[in-house]
């Protein structure tokens, strides 16, 4: 697994060892950061959260395409020592923020940006989307990664773009007006 764009551009980022964290393909993340691309502009001092991070992958793509600071938030111990290594290893330990703690429960934002990437069919993703909500900054974009035969529901929110890359839907959603 590496970084796709920006700064850090082909360089590895590793992965806890066992089945626990299932990372984002490369594939999917290309697509993901280029529908973001088209939307956002650019991702210059954006601030993100990453929630279910994993390996960090999704946030540290956006801070490698210039995001200001990312938060990242994962439960795994695991998955937390390998997010930790690979902020280190790529030098980003000023722009990130780790908190070991579930993603029911939102940091302080106001976040720009939030990535999202739970467990396929574990109804996770809209709950933590009710529980961001006060976080978000006005005009915040929001992605969520399901398996490709989920549905999103997402009370509050308006989904603008839906697409399927291999066993991943990813879908890009607004707060509703």
């Amino acid at each position: 697994m590496r970084i796709i764009a920006g700064a850090w551009r082909g360089r590895p980022i590793e992965a806890p060892p066992g089945e626990v964290t299932r990372p984002t393909s490369d594939r999917a993340r290309e697509a993901l950061f280029s529908m973001l691309a088209s939307r956002l502009g650019t991702f210059e001092g954006l601030r993100v959260a990453d929630l279910f991070a994993g390996t960090g992958a999704l946030g540290l793509e956006a801070l490698s395409r210039g995001a200001g600071h990312c938060t990242f938030v994962e439960t795994d111990r695991k998955a937390i020592e390998a997010l930790k290594r690979n902020i280190a290893k790529l030098g980003a330990g000023e722009r990130a923020d780790v908190r070991a703690q579930s993603a029911l429960h939102a940091p302080p934002g106001p976040f720009d940006l939030v990535l999202m990437d739970p467990p396929y069919a574990s109804g996770l993703g809209p709950k933590a989307l009710a529980a961001f909500r006060e976080s978000l900054a006005p005009g915040a974009w929001i992605s969520l990664e399901t398996g490709a035969r989920e549905t999103v529901e997402a009370e509050g929110f308006v989904i603008e773009v839906e697409r399927v890359h291999g066993k991943a839907k990813i879908s890009l959603l607004t707060r509703a007006s």
